[in-house]
């Protein structure tokens, strides 16, 4: 029984941290069209974040709970930053995007190893997060269950923004059809902006969990960005339910393959199955419906 729900449970908190990070690029890429590369990079400005609130906040029970509002903003206004700054001029040129957010992504790596050093920091885990539950005899840690409420609770922000706010149905009405969306009286502009933003704070909140895990390091967020993308195609561009489930899957496959394979192995293969998931089924586990002027 053991063998098989320590794997279960870890990789359901390893598919929590994807999941973060799957989330950011579900707005940026799956209803954006951009192809950011710089987003593993917002995971570790999220980890530092969480590791510089603590310099400033000593008690470790109270700066993670900080760390989490502060590493959305900081990240969010980076993201902002990046699209004002050059994704603005790049939205029908996606492998220009790519290319350009790869050298924004090791700019960033080499700022942080200036500032930071190349060995990185550890971040304390407050009191409250301190143990374990033992399930099926494995202890579980409240970090990584702590990581669950953390991507399950970004994840019900997200849908009620989507779903109940007028910035959500803006963000419907531009995915849908961009031009009618204008003549109806919305900034598609101001929407890329917010959009940008929202998705890269995601990442950072995404920071803040992965720093509990690994502490921080200038290429903590390198392992993370070709599984998060792969988990929004997967899932279905701009659907967040398929992004849910892709992320649980890769993440729970990756476990189980970990536990009788060397970790890397169980990359490629699991990696290989989304390939061939996705032809099969190119359009992911969901699609999204579109309208095109006639």
């Amino acid at each position: 029984m053991e063998s098989f729900t320590t794997p279960l449970l870890t990789g359901t908190s390893t598919a929590a941290i994807l999941l973060l990070a799957a989330l950011g690029l579900a707005l940026t890429f799956g209803q954006m069209g951009v192809i950011n590369m710089a987003h593993g990079e917002f995971l570790m400005a999220g980890a530092y974040t969480t590791y510089l609130t603590q310099q400033v906040v000593t008690s470790a029970d109270l700066s993670l709970l900080v760390a989490i509002p502060v590493a959305f903003l900081v990240t969010g206004l980076l993201g902002l930053a990046l699209e004002a700054g050059i994704i603005r001029w790049m939205y029908a040129r996606p492998l220009d995007t790519l290319l350009v957010t790869v050298g924004v992504s090791m700019i960033l790596q080499q700022l942080a190893k200036d500032l930071f050093g190349a060995q990185g920091d550890p971040v304390h885990e407050p009191g409250w997060l301190d143990g374990s539950v033992a399930i099926a005899g494995y202890n579980w840690p409240y970090t990584r269950i702590f990581t669950i409420v953390l991507a399950a609770a970004a994840l019900a922000g997200l849908s009620a923004l989507l779903r109940y706010s007028r910035f959500g149905r803006q963000i419907r009405a531009t995915v849908q059809n961009r031009d009618l969306a204008e003549t109806m009286g919305v900034s598609t502009r101001r929407v890329d902006r917010i959009t940008f933003f929202v998705g890269s704070g995601l990442a950072g909140i995404g920071g803040v969990a992965l720093s509990l895990a690994s502490g921080t390091n200038p290429t903590l967020g390198t392992s993370y960005i070709i599984p998060a993308f792969l988990v929004v195609v997967a899932g279905g561009l701009g659907q967040l339910k398929g992004t849910v489930i892709a992320a649980w899957l890769v993440g729970v496959s990756t476990a189980f393959l970990t536990d009788r394979f060397s970790g890397s192995t169980a990359q490629v293969v699991t990696f290989a199955l989304v390939v061939i998931f996705l032809q099969v089924r190119p359009q992911g586990l969901f699609t999204v419906r579109t309208r095109g002027l006639a």
